[in-house]
């Protein structure tokens, strides 16, 4: 057999290399190896409405391509970014020919169905109930939020996740016995190509294509590929992120989690994970600074102080010396004491208010500017609190009448917080004191 160098134009590696057979699939064994559900599906030839739920370049449209042929039924492609409900309907008619003048069913497989709106996705639901076709979704997006709950429980969800290091490596000597068998790569060369793959294996038969055209050149004679001809030859594209999708939100909340639990190594990780995927360093600027009060609080105000600091130093400076900000303030808010109390009690706060009626402020408690107010017991028997002993009125009340102490706001033993502990301690006891006078 030649190589992919005697065809003009060379075919495209993603295509050549595509499986044929669900055998030929690399990865997904979670899913396709002996025993496990889409293999069990296959070999029963039953067919059922699926959505594939994964990353880019993880073979979701090659599942739905083989699942035609495994389950024998017509395909039909359509997709979400380009359809719309004229596309949809000139599907549903393709399907009822296919059945009308084939007696075949029909698949129907629609990438990227998070970008269907609610009516296009519901103008699928009665073909699916009726059976005039089998649906195939796939999505970059959690399906629970992103497609319609009918659709939804009509349709079994499966998870397809990103090739490891060994599949990658599979999939690389595949296509270089394929596309350039006379070629041979040093270990360094194979390793930067899968690390710069980042798990998606369309990625990876890219940068192939690339090597094969750096070596297609004019005076190109290197047979012996190391990692210096890789480097030269590949146009590095930003590490695989979506910036507005689950994966943003899963890298954010392993960033939020490693702080709290007072991680500095994983912290810096999921911070230097999103800097590289290209995310605002503005927008990680501000949730460093929401992680300094909802996790740390008053147990170490100093957090707050330097979150806030960061966050101006990046404006300053930009990147990429302003991320080095960011850094040394996540460093330090994972080894801060750590304290919810603050916020606990604002939450707690906030619920009370907006399920409680309205309380009258007491009379004790109210501005009294002027002559008729004072007249109406605007501020009488106030008690101002620096001519108290401890700058305290003991067993003075702030609160609306009949409204008991909620103690929202217990501090922790961490930190400051400690000692904050220790002063509200001493005003409770002097309250007490005062009652029993």
């Amino acid at each position: 057999m030649g190589t992919l160098f005697d065809q003009d134009p060379p075919a495209p590696l993603a295509e050549v290399l595509r499986p044929r057979v669900v055998e030929e699939v690399i990865g997904q064994a979670h899913l396709l190896a002996t025993g496990k559900p889409l293999q069990l599906a296959f070999a029963a030839r039953k067919p059922h409405s699926m959505i594939l739920w994964g990353p880019p370049g993880v073979g979701k449209t090659t599942l739905a391509r083989l699942s035609a042929k495994a389950f024998d039924r017509e395909f039909i492609a359509i997709s979400a970014v380009l359809a719309g409900v004229k596309e949809i309907r000139e599907a549903i008619e393709q399907a009822q020919r296919n059945m009308s003048e084939q007696g075949k069913q029909t698949i129907l497989f629609v990438d990227e169905i998070h970008r269907f709106n609610k009516s296009q996705q519901d103008a699928l639901l009665p073909h699916v109930e009726s059976g005039l076709f089998t649906f195939i979704g796939a999505t970059t997006e959690n399906p629970s939020f992103e497609v319609n709950s009918a659709l939804l429980s009509r349709a079994q969800v499966y998870v397809l996740k990103s090739l490891s290091t060994e599949e990658l490596k599979q999939l690389f000597e595949r296509a270089r016995s394929c596309a350039m068998p006379e070629l041979t790569f040093d270990e360094a060369a194979v390793t930067t190509l899968i690390t710069h793959a980042d798990g998606d294996a369309r990625r990876l038969l890219n940068l192939i294509e690339q090597v094969r055209n750096a070596l297609s050149a004019p005076n190109s004679l290197t047979t012996n590929i190391d990692q210096a001809f890789i480097e030269n030859a590949l146009t590095i594209q930003a590490r695989r992120f979506d910036k507005g999708g689950d994966h943003f939100y899963d890298q954010i909340s392993a960033l939020h989690k490693s702080v709290r639990g007072s991680n500095p190594d994983a912290a810096l990780y999921w911070l230097c994970r999103m800097l590289d995927g290209g995310t605002d360093p503005r927008y990680l600027a501000r949730r460093i600074i929401r992680m300094a009060w909802e996790d740390i609080g008053l147990a170490d105000p100093r957090a707050m102080q330097l979150a806030n600091d960061a966050a101006l130093t990046y404006e300053r400076l930009g990147s990429p010396e302003g991320e080095l900000a960011l850094g040394q303030a996540v460093i330090y808010l994972a080894i801060a004491a750590k304290s919810n109390a603050s916020y606990k009690a604002f939450n707690a706060a906030r619920a009370y208010v907006a399920n409680d009626q309205t309380k009258p402020v007491p009379n004790h408690l109210r501005n009294a500017p002027t002559k008729l107010l004072k007249e109406l017991g605007h501020g009488k028997e106030y008690r101002y609190a620096h001519d108290e002993p401890h700058a305290y009125a003991a067993g003075e009340t702030y609160l609306p009448e009949g409204m008991a102490e909620p103690h929202w706001y217990e501090p922790v033993d961490r930190g400051l917080e400690a000692q904050i502990a220790e002063k509200m301690a001493f005003l409770r006891k002097l309250d007490v004191d005062s009652k029993s006078k």
